[in-house]
């Protein structure tokens, strides 16, 4: 059984919503993830096959390795479509905002979603969410947004109606937004939920395999490459992997290439602090990924230091208008800033 984590309020208030509302647009964060895509398709599952009208619009691209689920295919991309998904956005009865805390996290896209009259509901399991939507359904303790979708849906008392695709693009987010449950996965209820879904007649080795499996010859040798220029800090149990994008165009690089680099480092023996600094190649920004174990707080790391946030032992970042020698130098700076904490591991 779940525990009752989404108030009674918000199913309540989401249910009447659905009894009237027929057009419904879904938005999640720049440069989607696995959570964001799949728990804006689990939730397009559920609208459609109660027959609503639903989009699902990201602010750019998303992964090739996440286009095998079902329903990726209409999704609308902002930077490519704005001019007809700000008429969806403007005409819309509700937006869903998936996985994301604040509206700037969605781009280009924030002004039209402000502007829209349309109720607005907030689903996502980041810490400080803003105050931009009638509703919010915000649980920084829970592993995903999909595991949040899934209990809407099943609050709502809708779990029959869950389709095998739907539970498949819940799953999907659910593995990778916990590095395949190795992180932010310790509640059994995560694993009574993976149950429930399995009931579905997904095949979870199968999309572990769609997700994992599918990478161009060019990607593994940019991993090679990115290993052998880590640098690594011994005495603070931290390592820095590091993606220019001079780098990213000498091995062909698409988007999505680099899921996962920044969980390799920590196979080495005693390592608590992992750094992942990559140019954007559309921005003039470089993106921060990192990740840590135990108690480490890196999502307080990524606040202090990077611009980001996100949770204990996976959160991420941004430093704007920095080259890659200037992110360095800051990341080792936040590295001295938490040298304590860090050494204190190895007493």
């Amino acid at each position: 059984m779940l525990s009752k984590i989404i108030g009674q309020t918000q199913v309540d208030t989401f249910s009447r919503w659905m009894e009237d509302a027929e057009r419904y647009v879904i938005v999640t964060h720049i440069s989607p993830d696995g959570d964001a895509i799949g728990s804006s398709l689990g939730l397009w599952h559920f609208l459609t096959g109660r027959g609503k009208e639903v989009h699902i619009i990201t602010p750019n691209a998303f992964p090739d390795f996440f286009k095998w689920m079902s329903g990726s295919k209409d999704i609308l991309n902002y930077e490519r479509q704005r001019d007809f998904a700000d008429h969806l956005i403007r005409i819309a009865d509700v937006i869903c905002c998936l996985d994301f805390n604040v509206i700037s996290r969605i781009g280009d896209m924030a002004q039209a979603v402000s502007k829209s009259k349309a109720k607005k509901i907030l689903i996502d399991h980041h810490l400080y969410p803003g105050d931009f939507t009638d509703v919010v359904i915000s649980h920084p303790k829970i592993a995903s947004t999909c595991e949040l979708v899934f209990r809407l849906i099943c609050h709502l008392g809708a779990f029959d109606e869950m389709s095998k695709e739907g539970a498949e693009c819940i799953y999907t987010g659910m593995m990778t937004d916990t590095g395949c449950f190795a992180f932010n996965s310790n509640s059994p209820e995560i694993y009574f939920i993976i149950s429930e879904l399995l009931s579905k007649g997904i095949d979870k080795d199968a999309i572990y395999r769609k997700v994992f499996y599918t990478y161009s010859e060019s990607r593994l040798r940019l991993l090679g490459h990115v290993l052998t220029t880590m640098k690594t800090y011994p005495a603070a149990r931290t390592a820095l992997i590091t993606l220019t994008k001079e780098e990213q165009s000498r091995f062909n690089y698409i988007k999505g290439d680099s899921e996962g680099f920044v969980n390799i480092p920590q196979q080495i023996k005693h390592t608590v602090l992992v750094g992942f600094l990559r140019e954007d190649t559309e921005r003039p920004q470089i993106r921060v990924s990192l990740r840590s174990v135990g108690k480490f707080p890196c999502n307080q790391m990524a606040a202090e230091f990077f611009n980001g946030g996100g949770h204990l032992n996976a959160s991420g970042g941004e430093l704007v208008g920095y080259t890659m020698e200037q992110a360095i130098a800051r990341f080792e700076e936040a590295v001295e800033a938490y040298r304590p904490i860090l050494e204190s591991y190895g007493e």
